[in-house]
């Protein structure tokens, strides 16, 4: 049933808010028990009503930070068969002209614990691939990194726990790049080491930085189905010291499961920049929930790999 829709937010008045964000369990992590997030969150009437009727607050905002079902998500993907519809798109650094192109469909079987690919179709244009058939682009490599399977892999599983911090030591750049992407959209409220300059300010649940963001609690519906969506929002005048320009996930009422997902990333440095969108929805199939849809538009420059404009989409059907 379609959850009703109230155009009055509140703020939490004092005693919800001390219900909703004191202690271990609330939204934001303590760091030795002795810092205590106090910014307030704002929360609509259909939710402040379900909090009347069953819907624990504090362990909700809990799992908002804590949640590891949208990771368990992706590894899933390497457990099952699908077919995939690929756009990635390059830009000139000016502009908005396609200097090159992929588009593809690639199946990906997986059988007796094993997965491999073929590509069913495929379409290029420009200097997508070099002459040995190499990405000729650092975000077209990353992309095939993620959804393209090369020879035959086994052995994989979806167990997250503990996945998301551990380190890529010896491996390479590509790898490296991998683990903390994950942890840019895995989790999101964590420190991501190993990026130069950054500091704390990717750590969007810690108190110093979630001093800088409006946060808010609202029901609606998303693709259909009941939602809570939380969604965090930079504050005008801090705009310029942050890393998430937005982050915003929908989750099922039923099972607090993410359904969608938007990030909008952004940073300046002498050494390199970002300016990043995606948007990730989630499907149930049978008793598992996998991605269907990805978005991703980027501007990003590294000092040793240039500017690259990149966008894609991918298709997921199951």
């Amino acid at each position: 049933m379609k959850l009703p829709r109230f155009p009055l937010i509140h703020y939490l008045k004092p005693f919800i808010t001390g219900l909703v964000l004191l202690s271990g369990s609330t939204l934001f992590a303590q760091r030795k028990d002795t810092t205590v997030f106090v910014e307030p969150v704002m929360i609509d009437e259909v939710v402040i009503h379900a909090s009347e009727n069953g819907l624990d607050l504090k362990e909700f905002i809990q799992r908002i930070k804590s949640d590891t079902t949208f990771y368990k998500a992706f590894r899933t993907m390497h457990l099952v068969t699908y077919n995939a519809e690929n756009d990635i798109k390059v830009y000139e650094k000016k502009g908005n002209t396609v200097k090159a192109s992929l588009k593809s469909e690639t199946k990906q079987i997986y059988r007796d614990g094993c997965r491999t690919m073929n590509v069913l179709e495929e379409k290029t244009t420009g200097d997508f691939y070099n002459k040995k058939h190499e990405y000729n682009y650092y975000t077209a490599e990353l992309y095939a990194s993620l959804f393209f399977t090369k020879g035959k892999v086994c052995g994989e599983d979806n167990i997250v726990q503990g996945r998301l911090g551990q380190g890529e030591k010896g491996k390479g750049s590509i790898e490296k790049n991998k683990a903390k992407l994950k942890q840019l959209m895995f989790n999101p409220g964590s420190k991501v080491s190993g990026i130069p300059f950054m500091g704390d300010k990717s750590a969007l649940f810690e108190p110093q930085v979630a001093r800088m963001y409006d946060f808010r609690l609202a029901a609606e519906d998303k693709n259909g189905i009941p939602c809570y969506v939380f969604e965090a929002t930079p504050k005008p005048e801090y705009k310029k010291d942050i890393v998430y320009n937005q982050f915003k996930t929908w989750f099922r009422v039923s099972d607090y499961s993410i359904v969608a997902r938007d990030y909008a990333l952004s940073y300046n440095t002498a050494v390199y920049d970002f300016d990043v969108i995606i948007h990730v929805d989630l499907r149930q199939v049978g008793n598992q929930l996998l991605p269907y849809y990805i978005s991703y538009r980027g501007n990003w420059y590294a000092f040793s790999k240039g500017r690259e404009k990149v966008s894609f989409t991918a298709r997921f059907d199951y």
